[in-house]
């Protein structure tokens, strides 16, 4: 099982240099017109030319060699069980592998996978409470897993989510995969959820585990979660009257995943870009699931949906940034002074078609990673995952 990161030993900055191309993860501003990143014990502290910023003193010099830096990728929606392992595939390692492409940041959509789920109320509540504390202490290879999402049932009151609450619980997870389906109920329980400050996601399309069942657009609409879960199916996909009708009804975020349906996931993008509502856009894999575990999921998103939903590929790279960062309320997800320094470095893959990252993103490719860094720490060098990119960074000073 990967371990849990070390964490570093007195002050830290880091400078990252001669970046070829910078993602900053905002719509509104994709690229940025600068070639070095400064972050001191964690946070982004300056961005711009290396001539114009204070890179003295640094415990750590990482060239980039002409390669573009992201932010960390985020997955908005994964299924997390018991540290580094999932026993729907019985798989160990799987969020290090999800590292390896590039993903810095987790969300728990419920963990629902837990051998003998508990049902009831104090099962439940011990279950959430327990997932987010281990989470919150056990960082696979540095990365930050927010876990801790119960599966609602009828039996919970207002109480309830208050304890969740003041333990520490800020999600829920998807409405649907437990006893309450119905719409009135879900959303008695996502206003109890919001009034503690607690986020709420639900299923959408049909069902994908015992247990679960078909959510249509009236359960969603009425139900006024947060986030609309797998608008685009896991797996099954609402018709496209339905996503339109939610796409149109709510503000909600509108997460698209690895594990649905592809043709409806390109149908959502096109209807978000016609609103106006781009921004809503957010990316997640749904895994670990029946599917297995996707270590390139959230890379695939993007390649997808630049290349067959005719996306320029900073802002598909931003659906998979800076959209979940904002929605999720994160201080990641970025590359803006005061956030987490959570970065990722890569290039065009050797022997792709396109001449550039970007080109080669829109024409179907996938990139090439050569380093993750979490809170401005390296955590990975060159993907065991990924193609080989054509430039690589290096460590030049640590």
């Amino acid at each position: 099982m990967a371990h849990d990161a070390p964490a570093p030993q007195g002050p830290t900055k880091l400078v990252v240099r001669n970046i070829g191309l910078m993602l900053s993860g905002n719509l509104d501003q994709p690229i940025l017109e600068a070639d070095t990143i400064v972050a001191e014990n964690g946070r982004i502290t300056a961005i711009g030319r290396f001539k114009d910023v204070d890179t003295e003193g640094a415990t750590t010099i990482v060239d980039a060699h002409g390669a573009a830096v992201t932010p960390g990728l985020i997955d908005s929606h994964v299924h997390p069980v018991a540290g580094d392992w999932t026993p729907r595939q019985s798989q160990l390692n799987w969020i290090d592998s999800s590292l390896h492409g590039g993903v810095t940041t987790m969300i728990s959509a419920g963990e629902v996978h837990y051998p003998g789920r508990p049902r009831d109320v104090i099962g439940i509540k011990a279950l959430a409470i327990t997932a987010q504390r281990s989470f919150s202490a056990f960082r696979a290879t540095g990365v930050k897993v927010h876990a801790g999402a119960p599966v609602i049932e009828h039996e919970m009151e207002e109480n309830d989510f208050k304890e969740l609450a003041a333990a520490g619980v800020k999600l829920l997870g998807e409405v649907g995969l437990g006893g309450v389906k119905d719409g009135p109920t879900a959303k008695k329980m996502v206003a109890w959820a919001r009034k503690y400050g607690i986020q709420s996601t639900i299923h959408t399309g049909g069902p994908s585990i015992a247990g679960s069942g078909l959510i249509d657009k009236d359960v969603v609409l009425e139900a006024g979660t947060d986030v609309v879960g797998h608008i685009n199916g896991g797996h099954t996909a609402l018709p496209d009257d339905q996503i339109r009708c939610i796409c149109e009804g709510c503000k909600a975020g509108l997460e698209l995943v690895h594990n649905g349906n592809e043709r409806s996931a390109l149908y959502t993008l096109r209807i978000a870009r016609e609103m106006g509502d781009l921004h809503r856009v957010i990316l997640g894999t749904d895994g670990p699931a029946g599917s297995g575990v996707q270590p390139l999921g959230i890379l695939r998103m993007v390649s997808l949906l630049s290349s067959l939903g005719d996306l320029p590929a900073e802002q598909a790279f931003c659906l998979a940034t800076g959209n979940t960062a904002r929605m999720r309320e994160l201080d990641c997800g970025l590359i803006e002074v005061g956030r987490a320094a959570d970065l990722v470095i890569m290039d065009v893959a050797q022997h792709s078609g396109g001449a550039t990252l970007l080109e080669s993103v829109r024409l179907g490719d996938l990139p090439g990673i050569g380093m993750t860094i979490i809170d401005g720490i390296v955590r990975s060098e060159r993907s065991r995952n990924t193609p080989p990119a054509k430039r690589f960074p290096s460590i030049v000073k640590v």
